[in-house]
């Protein structure tokens, strides 16, 4: 999904997940697949599973999201409203492991070993981090859009070059033709916005 669609919907909205309760409500529910799909399908290819069961894990936790989305109530002091979509993701997870191996371990594409046990209901902690980190690298790729959008060009370019691609600064300075002060100030002011923007968007966040 495009970055700026992304923007349009992160982070989730207690309105929308009102709206989730009428299931004809098509606009808000496509909000929310684009919102989440590419979250719970990527954490299920680091689990372990295959492709097409990932696709199968993201259609099966979706619809268990609609069915169980008119009794939903949304409490914060209860815990995060993704705390509970993980809880969804890691049974439907844990069920096609089940199916497709009959050995506890289980490894992921990225070579990482999980076992049933730790996506089951009895251990939560592995998949939880992982839930986490890819939440946190979608808020990192919204914030560095919106932080791109506001300043100028040749900035964002100094910054991805020294910053996100590292770049020596010697190099960097000779491709775009700027002094070394300026790309350590574009450094220091680019980081800074973006700092404060995740910051804004993990304070929005449900």
């Amino acid at each position: 999904m495009p970055l700026g669609d992304l923007e349009n919907l992160l982070p989730t909205r207690q309105s929308l997940l009102s709206r989730l309760k009428d299931w004809d409500d098509q606009d808000s529910w496509r909000d929310f697949f684009e919102l989440y799909w590419r979250l719970i399908f990527d954490v299920a290819r680091k689990s372990g599973l295959s492709e097409a069961d990932a696709q199968d894990v993201v259609q099966e936790t979706i619809m268990a999201v609609a069915n169980q989305m008119p009794e939903f109530r949304y409490d914060p002091t209860r815990g995060r409203f993704k705390g509970w979509l993980c809880q969804i993701t890691r049974r439907r997870i844990a069920d096609r492991l089940r199916k497709q191996y009959r050995e506890p371990r289980v490894v992921s594409q990225e070579g990482d070993v999980h076992t049933l046990e730790s996506i089951s209901d009895g251990s939560v902690e592995s998949m939880e981090a992982l839930w986490d980190a890819e939440w946190k690298q979608q808020l990192y790729q919204l914030a560095l859009e919106r932080v791109k959008r506001r300043i100028r060009p040749e900035h964002f370019q100094i910054f991805d070059l020294y910053v996100l691609q590292g770049w020596p600064v010697t190099q960097v300075a000779k491709a775009l033709g700027a002094s070394l002060p300026l790309i350590y100030v574009t450094r220091h002011r680019v980081s800074l916005l973006l700092r404060k923007e995740i910051k804004r968007l993990q304070a929005e966040d449900l």
